[in-house]
């Protein structure tokens, strides 16, 4: 970690994330310690938010009210694809996000537990996420198609993504916007953050290629769907705002994202956050550059929603 300038805050922050690794390196130890240390990391939810588990599309949802006056209209809403490399995560790993965009901006938020790798590897996550998108047009909330939109950090990065591909591919209504926090999209080995952050805290090059291997495990040819990189056209998508970290080996794959949907005439922000790490996101309050992305993720959420 010396090699990687960061701020007291977020060492300490790498280091209280690093402690919960332990020792059992099989899958259901690393499941495990993942859920103990997003666990420590959670705070107590706000009073008044009215969170839901469910089922739609044969997909377990955890749905975030917050107390607000029914709309006589629909109601805007942020679907929710967390990270975890495809391969760990669920509802409970990132309820603290939910949480906050849920009574931060008075949204309704929906989180999508898909299903894991390698139990499950691709198409498994990406087609769990395009069913429950496609079955929130019908019901059971009453949304506002113009004020919908998908979010995702990491691998959910890399699933509201191909999200967004599958249904411009599809001609069917599409996000009003894709929030993209550090995301995998599978960008070349040889792009400049996979050597410069090779040994980057909390997620390094190598850890990088096990999660992809895990996840794309017998699919052959990688394609857009799995990653959203290898897409030929980039035009026609939602607009999008593409947070990376400096020190993160996927770093330049938000980059080069945003340059492609820039150039395909997509509206898109880039967020390069100077300092952060991937993993950050559960840093807020602690860390003020991690505080300093929830501000810009607030405020083009806020926009794109209100």
């Amino acid at each position: 970690m010396s090699s990687y300038l960061l701020s007291e805050q977020m060492t300490a922050f790498v280091e209280k994330t690093v402690s919960f690794n332990n020792t059992d390196s099989s899958l259901g130890g690393l499941r495990q310690a993942y859920s103990d240390m997003c666990l420590a990391f959670t705070p107590t939810r706000p009073a008044g938010l009215y969170v839901v588990d469910f089922e739609l599309a044969g997909v377990p949802l955890r749905s975030y009210q917050p107390p607000v006056s029914p709309l006589t209209s629909g109601c805007p809403c942020i679907v929710y694809l967390h990270g975890g490399g495809w391969v760990v995560g669920d509802l409970d790993s990132h309820d603290f996000i939910c949480t906050e965009l849920a009574s931060t901006l008075g949204v309704l938020v929906i989180a999508v537990d898909y299903r894991l790798a390698p139990e499950h590897p691709f198409p498994a996550a990406f087609e769990d996420c395009l069913g429950v998108w496609r079955a929130l047009r019908t019901g059971p909330f009453r949304l506002d198609p113009e004020r919908t939109l998908v979010a995702g950090d990491s691998a959910g990065g890399n699933l509201a993504a191909a999200l967004c591909l599958a249904l411009r591919d599809a001609g069917e209504p599409l996000p009003a916007a894709q929030v993209l926090i550090y995301p995998g999209l599978g960008g070349d080995h040889r792009l400049p953050s996979r050597s410069e952050c090779v040994d980057a805290p909390l997620l390094s090059s190598s850890d990088l290629d096990c999660y992809h291997a895990l996840y794309l495990r017998g699919t052959g040819q990688p394609c857009a769907y799995a990653m959203p990189l290898l897409a030929e056209d980039f035009s026609g998508l939602p607009p999008a705002l593409i947070a990376v970290a400096q020190f993160d080996p996927l770093r330049d794959d938000g980059v080069l994202y945003a340059e492609r949907l820039s150039a395909a005439g997509v509206a898109a922000t880039l967020y390069y956050g100077e300092g952060l790490v991937h993993g950050c996101l559960r840093a807020r309050g602690q860390v003020a550059e991690v505080d300093a992305l929830y501000e810009t993720l607030l405020g083009y959420l806020s926009e794109k929603t209100g």
